[in-house]
């Protein structure tokens, strides 16, 4: 069997060559060039994972103004798929009423001045519990002995807890 010949215009000329910079573009190598530019790409998160990491930024940042009011005992636990009314919970412990309510009014400024706002306070005159609800983080202040009594820490044994920063360098433990 013969194979077909091909025409003059077919073969290159000097002019058609590619030149050494268009060989190492990707865009010279065709679509597998794409195909692997486009592996190497992290995949899209999910508005899922972005609510979440939202959430969790959110919880970090009201944890340091918690900080700032010398709570005690801060914890972020990750419940994020465990319940249905939260991604994070905030836990946090003051040793008097007036702490408790000086935390959860910095944990309230700090969440606005990033344009979010409590949905709900609870608790906030009373001063021995204190429960601000952001829609994905709710956080807890308590004074010691109130925390030690409701042990919401038990409740979430399972769940993973957020390592967090304080301004002395400090690093939370995750458990």
């Amino acid at each position: 069997m013969a194979t077909p010949k091909k025409s003059p215009a077919a073969k290159k000329s000097p002019a058609a060559k590619k030149s050494p910079a268009a060989k190492k573009s990707p865009a010279a190598k065709g679509p597998a060039a794409k195909r692997v530019v486009a592996k190497s790409l992290p995949p899209p998160r999910s508005a899922d994972e972005q609510r979440r990491d939202a959430a969790q930024a959110l919880a970090l940042s009201l944890a340091a103004a918690a900080l700032d009011k010398k709570a005690e005992r801060i914890e972020i636990i990750d419940v994020f798929g465990k319940a249905d009314y939260a991604d994070f919970l905030l836990l946090m412990s003051g040793r008097v009423d007036r702490q408790v309510q000086a935390i959860a009014q910095a944990v309230e400024a700090r969440a606005e001045e990033q344009g979010q706002r409590a949905r709900s306070v609870e608790g906030a005159r009373q001063g021995q519990w204190v429960v601000v609800d952001f829609g994905d983080v709710v956080a807890h202040v308590f004074v010691e002995e109130e925390r030690r009594s409701r042990d919401l820490e038990s409740l979430w044994m399972d769940a993973r807890r957020v390592p967090f920063q304080d301004p002395t360098g400090a690093t939370t433990a995750p458990r």
